[in-house]
């Protein structure tokens, strides 16, 4: 794992972007403070920018840098949630314009796989996490099922968890709204 991981950060600090194993499925991920690595997604999947990326972050203290405010009831849902949790936060900061919706808000996981939080953690920022299929195809829960031409178009595959399948779905998420209510939007 430790090759792979550092093969894997290079390639994110020279503004690449790689295919990676999640918690959930495998995902196409960059540096997500890196505007013109956030364009490579986009073209990889082709994917208009209307439809913006969740990113993964390797703990409270790091959402704290990208949000403004994260509210009490955000980080009570992170401490106590078992399944992957991807929170949609109000006022996004620190991030480039390419990845932040009009309304201003930014979807964050922290991810429960050891090699996405070592990796994250070994960047110090987070990083875009988008499944790797072609925009309308269906998520690939194992390697095998990643479309050729993802693996052709991103710059480095990560060898870790290549044979593993994931069996869980992609994370749930939820908007935790400047009132306190919560709003499922996937579940």
């Amino acid at each position: 794992m430790q090759d792979d991981l550092k093969k894997a950060l290079e390639v994110l600090q020279n503004g690449g972007t790689i295919l990676y194993a999640t918690d959930t499925i495998w995902g196409v991920g960059c540096d997500a403070t890196n505007a013109k690595a956030i364009e490579k997604v986009y073209r990889i999947k082709f994917r208009t920018a209307e439809k913006s990326l969740i990113i993964l972050a390797d703990s409270m203290n790091m959402i704290e840098k990208y949000v403004a405010d994260v509210p009490e009831l955000a980080r009570e849902l992170v401490e106590s949630y078992k399944d992957p949790l991807t929170i949609i936060y109000n006022k996004a900061r620190k991030l480039p314009k390419n990845l932040i919706p009009n309304d201003g808000t930014i979807a964050i996981r922290i991810p429960k796989d050891e090699f996405c939080l070592k990796l994250i953690g070994m960047l110090g920022k987070p990083i875009t996490s988008t499944s790797a299929n072609l925009s309308g195809e269906p998520n690939p829960l194992t390697f095998s099922k990643v479309s050729p031409k993802i693996k052709e178009a991103v710059d480095y595959i990560c060898k870790t968890n290549q044979s593993r399948v994931n069996t869980i779905k992609p994370s749930t998420i939820l908007k935790v709204n400047d009132d306190g209510q919560i709003q499922i939007l996937r579940n």
